[in-house]
């Protein structure tokens, strides 16, 4: 089974290429492609902590962003908000969308180690 220092790493590594490959320039960065790319990164590793205390209930086929709204909307309220936060910066603005505006880029990441840290005291709990 995967554990929390796994999805720590995709938010590390998403950290890592925004800072070396999309390279920030005043208040935004300059290449679309390696801000679709971290957040693309973040947001998986943000699926990875929910998996891990979650579990796989749902094995035979892919798990649906609606999937992870019910799952959460039972467990715990405010992780359901920072997820739909999670989804609508880190995969739509970031992945799909390449926002280029830094403070975007931030505030994802920022709700992604929220969700992990969560799932990090609930694995210990």
């Amino acid at each position: 089974m995967k554990d929390i220092t796994e999805a720590k790493r995709y938010i590390s590594n998403a950290k890592e290429i925004l800072r070396e490959k999309a390279i920030k320039e005043g208040g935004s960065y300059k290449d679309r492609k390696y801000v679709r790319m971290a957040g693309h990164t973040a947001y998986s590793g943000v699926l990875v902590a929910l998996d891990i205390v979650l579990g796989d209930k749902k094995k035979k086929t892919r798990k649906s962003v609606e999937w992870y709204q019910k799952e959460l909307s039972v467990v715990d309220k405010k992780v359901l908000s920072y997820f739909l936060d999670a989804y609508d910066i880190l995969h739509l603005s970031m992945s799909y969308d390449g926002v280029l505006n830094a403070a975007v880029s931030q505030e994802g990441l920022e709700v992604a180690e929220k969700i992990i840290n969560w799932a990090e005291q609930k694995t210990q709990a």
